[in-house]
């Protein structure tokens, strides 16, 4: 039984009539927790079957955990909405402040309906929400000018999020983000493209409630427990002293880093742009979530001369990790690491998803390496493996849709390779451009079969490399542990902990932790309630026309060589075969 009256709020927001209202969902929350169990719900209610994804009537949902606020490491915001990318299941998820500030604003979650006449931010405190006009910011070049005016004129410092998009976002870019605090974003699936639609320029909200206790002893008791497993173990020391930029030279060893577009195993110079070098040469400082002691958070600072040499006159920071060193270095043959994390930087200020973008440009130089397009298409510019100039260009010319073809890569790779050609080696699974693991056939089963097509569903590239490599395991196998991980992470993602710390966090351990708010649940229902929460994921992807056994595999896997050798067509497909009768409902 779920006692906390706080997160049963669930605030309506309504942007075509500037309205808003309360209602208490203790239904929800206590049968699916909180996050991603809450949330696939409200999804299903709020979005009809056949929505128009940039219509008034694909919803924004956002929602928080039990956790948020009261156990460390219990720092993520889920949103869910329909998709624009891929045009069924979108689901995202970010740190920061997010999570905290709209639970000590007082709700467990916030829905998001219709659009407004005239660019707005919501500016929600103290009960209200307040639908200010942003014509103003509407329009900026850099989402990162827009966000500090909201910062400059808005209450709350040190307790508030400010989410915000930029012109990515604006300019329907399907896979354009939505920024928190600077360095975390809803990055995947389109996100920025919904709020554009809406005209919703960001969000800025804080309160200053508090979180009702049933066990405060043993509440006590399992915080100091879980503080001390989360800075006392060699995994968050990895996270905090290098962060997930350690991947780097590790999966570039064994030939599991793209490189190229797959084009190639390995890439010449890799070492410049390696979390180490990184570390040793740029690193200014480390940032954590709230309510998190690791600091995984790494910014680098770049120092531009001025014309007189013996001083700098301008200082950059610049978040980065792996992700964004595999889409903007190594997939596009990137080894200078000031032109990587610049290339880095002018992603943050158009606010599109980083691992879409780099995916997207590499499939283009590599049809303009084919000479499959010219010229006419890229409005003279002449992409090559390595040339940060050219894609800082691009990335503008996406952005702003200069022509058809830019206009066809801002819709996604799966896209523009079904008008331009290419489509075996346009790097997308579900529709969803891939992260920076080719690790063996357990990660692109897992890109596949994942609800939202993220290396974070499942994990399956852990698959590969703890028992691919040493085993000879069936499709069927894979399929299994995929299923039986990800179901596991519905509820990780209900309580809306940082996936980092998914091995502090054991089954146990979340009951004995819900037991302390209230929260009364037994390890076997929460499992079984885990598998329930990814069938109603499948459902609604299932109602959007979604199947496993339509979905497009690149012919590139079956050709670039992965560490285990074992990715053939055939593999992929009794998976896929296996899979369709575990997940979808006939």
């Amino acid at each position: 039984m779920n006692s906390d009256k706080l997160l049963h709020k669930v605030l309506y927001i309504d942007l075509t009539n500037k309205k808003f209202w309360v209602k208490n969902r203790k239904d929800l929350f206590d049968k699916y927790i909180g996050g991603t169990g809450v949330a696939i719900q409200l999804l299903k209610e709020e979005c009809p079957v056949g929505a128009d994804v940039f219509g008034p009537e694909n919803p924004i949902i956002m929602a928080v955990g039990p956790l948020t606020g009261v156990y460390p490491l219990a720092s993520k915001t889920v949103a869910m909405f329909k998709s624009p990318l891929t045009g069924n299941l979108g689901e995202s998820h970010v740190g920061g402040r997010s999570a905290i500030a709209i639970r000590m604003a007082g709700y467990g979650a916030l829905v998001i309906r219709g659009k407004s006449d005239i660019p707005v931010y919501l500016s929600i405190h103290d009960k209200k929400v307040i639908f200010k006009e942003a014509t103003t910011i509407w329009g900026m070049k850099s989402s990162i000018t827009a966000g500090r005016i909201m910062r400059e004129n808005e209450k709350g410092q040190g307790v508030r999020s400010i989410m915000r998009i930029g012109r990515g976002g604006e300019k329907l870019v399907k896979y354009a983000a939505v920024t928190a605090e600077t360095y975390r974003h809803f990055g995947r699936l389109g996100l920025g493209a919904v709020f554009g639609s809406k005209m919703l320029k960001g969000i800025v909200i804080a309160g200053e409630n508090t979180v009702k206790l049933s066990d405060p002893k043993g509440f006590k008791k399992l915080y100091n427990k879980l503080y001390e497993a989360a800075v006392d173990t060699s995994l968050m020391k990895k996270y905090h002293d290098l962060g997930t930029p350690v991947n780097v030279m590790v999966l570039d060893k064994i030939g599991a880093l793209p490189v190229k577009n797959l084009t190639e195993r390995n890439l010449k110079g890799i070492e410049k742009i390696s979390g180490e070098y990184l570390a040793e040469n740029y690193l200014a400082r480390r940032i954590a979530c709230a309510h998190c002691p690791v600091g995984c958070i790494h910014l680098a600072a770049i120092r531009e001369v001025s014309e007189h040499e013996d001083y700098f006159h301008k200082t950059t920071l610049i978040g980065y990790d792996f992700e964004l060193i595999f889409s903007l270095g190594s997939m596009l043959g990137i080894t200078d690491p000031e032109a990587m994390l610049k290339l880095i930087e002018e992603v943050e200020v158009e606010c599109v998803d980083a691992m879409s973008v780099g995916v997207v440009m590499a499939w283009a130089t590599e049809m303009f390496e084919k000479k499959l397009i010219s010229e006419k298409e890229t409005l003279g510019l002449k992409p090559v493996w390595g040339n940060s100039a050219t894609y800082m260009e691009m990335l503008t010319k996406i952005v702003l849709q200069e022509n058809d073809f830019y206009s066809a890569l801002a819709q996604g790779v799966d896209y523009a390779s079904s008008i331009y050609g290419g489509s075996e080696f346009a790097m997308s699974f579900g529709k969803n451009e891939m992260p920076g693991y080719n690790t063996g056939p357990a990660t692109y089963l897992g890109f596949l079969l994942g609800a939202r097509h993220s290396h974070l569903d499942n994990a399956g590239y852990s698959i590969d490399q703890t028992e691919m490599l040493t085993k000879d395991l069936a499709p069927e196998d894979v399929v299994d542990k995929i299923i039986k991980e990800e179901s596991l992470r519905q509820i990780l993602s209900s309580i809306l902990i940082c996936f980092f710390a998914r091995g502090i966090y054991t089954i146990d351990v979340v009951s004995e932790a819900l037991k302390t708010i209230g929260i009364d649940f037994k390890d076997d229902e929460l499992l079984k309630l885990g598998r329930e929460i990814l069938s109603e994921k499948y459902k609604f992807k299932a109602a959007e026309g979604h199947s496993i056994k339509d979905l497009r595999v690149p012919e590139r896997i079956y050709e670039a060589k992965d560490p285990t050798g074992k990715i053939t067509s055939e593999f992929i497909k009794r998976g896929f075969d296996y899979a369709s009768d575990k997940l979808e409902e006939k």
